[in-house]
This record gives C-alpha cells, structure tokens and sequence, in this order.
C-alpha cells in the first residue's frame, strides 16, 4: 500500500481517531487521488467543491489544479489542520458545517464540479441536496459504495429509483473499482469512483415541466417491488387500476411490466398520459 503522505500518521499527529457516528474511512492510498482527478477531467479555470476533504489527500492535488475551491467539512476536530492547509491558496475557503447545509446558489454564477469522498449513508443524499438545486454542478466525482455505483449506472430491465433520480440529471459512469484496503479504517466492503455528467437542460433525455410530480410517478412505480405497473401506480398514486390501465396504452406501455424495465423515456411518456388525464378530467 503507498501510503507516503502519511494519513495515519497525521491523524495520530492530529490526535484524531475515525468517527464512527460520522462515518469516516480516510482515503490513505496515494494511487487514488490521480485517479479521481482524472474522473473530474479538471481544468484550470474550473471552480471545485470537496466535500469531506479530511486530511487533505486528495485536497493537496486539487488546489494545484483549481483555480476556486470550497472545501465542506463537519468534523471540528480538523478545521485548524484545514484552515493552515488552505491558507496559502487565495481560491481557496473553507465551510464549517454539514454540506447539506451549503447552498450551491451561493456560488452563483459560478460554474462548478463537485468531488467528495463521502459517508456511504448520505450519498442519496448529497446526491438530490445538488442535482435538484437551482445550480447544479458540471459534474459530479463520488466515492460511493461499489453497489450503488453499479445500481446508479444501470440500464433497463435492472432500473431503480435511485437510477432514474440521478440519470434524469447526468450521464453516469462507474470510472474505477477502489479496494477495501485504500482506506482506513478499511469498509466492509469495495468503494467506485462514479462520474456524473450533468445535461444541461436542453440536452435531458426526459424532459418535464413539474420535476417533483414526475418523481411521484416514478416513487409509485417503485413503491411495490416485484408487482406490475399497473398495481404498484394504481395503489400509490390512489387512482383506479382501469384508468391507469388506460393511461398505461396511451403511454404504449404495457400494464404487467415492471417499473426496473422502464426507461427515462418512457417515464416522460407515462408523465405525459397523467398529465393528459388530468386535463380531461379537468375540462370534463
């Protein structure tokens, strides 16, 4: 393991010990920061937002590079080590506090890319906190949980809800498998470098005018595991199944597929025939 900048070795300095309650694994393998700067396909005009930048392995890398970088750490115990480490950096500041927190508005108009080596409980988090704010990133660089990446980046018939959230915003990409072994403590499991390029919005594959009501749709399609569209919408929208089976035809989806089998497209289709019964309804 290459682990010459001596992570461990600077949190015993640091008298810090991981968190349990915060989740923390420090990156300590040096072969991984590149790696993630390669992800990121940065360039020096580009403003950069870290989250969880710990003790700086990846952090050192990234000031080199960007010409504006915010740093966004909830430990206390390493704002003086962060604040020393920033300090020669004029582009460079650092926010106390969690990131959910943290507006990316205030980077307005800013364009930015954001990369975090993150808890894996908040990743779904993290992941809607930016990418349905009103200035969402360029592109997102995350260290996540191999098995998110991977359910993140699927395509038709292996769908989720946590797939069509995040492909409905970007194109995903599972860049590189990270062993257990790069971090310390080592997870339990394998982590991904997983890229996110956001669409601009003209360029979405699936386009909408009401976002949260297409979100509705697809949390209902998903709310019953394993049961066909026409169930798991007819119960969590509470309409009748024979209107949804109606607006399944008007959207040429079959009424016993399964909401995984679906694709951004079709999604837009089905939004389209609700919209289109509600104005009927509406007018009728």
């Amino acid at each position: 393991m290459n682990d010459s900048i001596g992570t461990r070795a600077l949190l015993r300095q640091l008298e810090i010990k991981p968190s349990k309650g915060l989740g923390q694994n420090f990156l300590v393998d040096t072969s991984v920061p590149p790696k993630i700067l390669a992800a990121a396909e940065l360039k020096k005009e580009d403003a950069v937002i870290e989250i969880g930048p710990g003790v700086g392995i990846l952090t050192r890398l990234l000031l080199q590079t960007a010409t504006k970088f915010t740093a966004v750490e909830l430990d206390q115990r390493l704002y003086p080590f962060l604040r020393e480490l920033l300090s020669p950096y004029p582009g460079a500041k650092l926010v106390e506090g969690d990131v959910l927190d943290f507006q990316p508005e205030a980077l307005e108009p800013t364009a930015y890319k954001l990369i975090a080596n993150i808890p894996y409980y908040i990743t779904s988090a993290i992941l809607r906190h930016f990418l349905e704010s009103a200035h969402r990133p360029q592109q997102i660089v995350l260290m996540v949980q191999k098995e998110v990446a991977q359910r993140i980046v699927a395509k038709p018939p292996e769908m989720s809800l946590l797939a069509v959230s995040v492909q409905f915003y970007g194109k995903p990409k599972l860049f590189a498998v990270v062993p257990a072994g790069a971090f310390y403590p080592p997870p339990k499991v394998d982590s991904a470098i997983l890229t996110i390029k956001v669409y601009p919005d003209a360029e979405r594959p699936c386009r909408v005018t009401d976002e949260a009501r297409l979100f509705e749709i697809v949390r209902a399609g998903f709310g019953q595991k394993r049961k066909q569209l026409a169930n798991s919408l007819a119960t969590g929208l509470h309409l009748d199944k024979e209107i949804i089976r109606e607006v399944l035809a008007v959207g040429h989806i079959a009424a016993e597929r399964r909401a995984e089998t679906l694709s951004l497209v079709e999604w837009e289709q089905l939004y389209n025939a609700l919209d289109g019964l509600a104005i009927s309804t509406k007018a009728g």
